[in-house]
């Protein structure tokens, strides 16, 4: 029997993500509906830092841990599937902090917390990102620490990596940036 659908969420959930030991602080807000899954968060959240999309993933919760269950080879018998929670769920008052980690490589670790519950307003689409700051760093540069490390080098045109850095970032990278309206075009897509 397939899973009842259910009525439309009337609650927007403000959401504060944060990559977890940067500094200064990469972070994101934004407002999602109560009903959205984990599945819909970490598509929303692929476009809001930006990633793209290229690794595994998974929300942790206390003990709880929603991950795809038909991406990972092993699962854990207390794994839940991403696609049948939702933040409702699991955060029914703001104050809930959560981790999502992405690429378990360079374990880029977010921390989300539920600022507020409101209810959705009329004329809003959502998902939509109110505010950030700093450009999320590049996929696959060793973590945190390689990121900085990454910085440093582009920074100095002495540095032996300078050259082949910046050929890969491209001469436009810039760390401070942040598109928000970039961010919520491609948020508008997501139904």
């Amino acid at each position: 029997m397939p899973p009842r659908k259910r009525a439309e969420d009337s609650s927007a959930y403000q959401l504060k993500v944060t990559l977890r030991y940067s500094s200064p602080t990469i972070w994101r807000r934004a407002q999602v509906t109560g009903d959205t899954t984990f599945e819909k968060l970490h598509r929303i959240l692929q476009i809001v830092m930006p990633w793209t999309n290229s690794h595994l993933h998974h929300f942790i919760l206390g003990k709880n841990r929603f991950v795809p269950l038909d991406m990972f080879d092993e699962v854990e018998e207390e794994d839940q599937d991403e696609g049948q929670v939702t933040l409702r769920d699991v955060a029914p008052r703001p104050k809930t902090k959560l981790i999502y980690e992405y690429d378990f490589g360079d374990s880029w670790e977010h921390e989300i917390v539920v600022e507020k519950i409101l209810p959705r307003q009329p004329g809003v689409h959502y998902p939509i990102c109110l505010r950030g700051a700093r450009a999320c760093p590049p996929e696959d540069c060793g973590g945190i620490a390689g990121y900085y490390n990454m910085l440093q080098a582009i920074q100095d045109p002495q540095h032996p990596e300078h050259e082949d850095l910046e050929e890969w970032l491209g001469e436009d990278f810039d760390p401070q940036a942040f598109d928000l309206d970039k961010v919520n075009r491609q948020l508008r897509k997501i139904r």
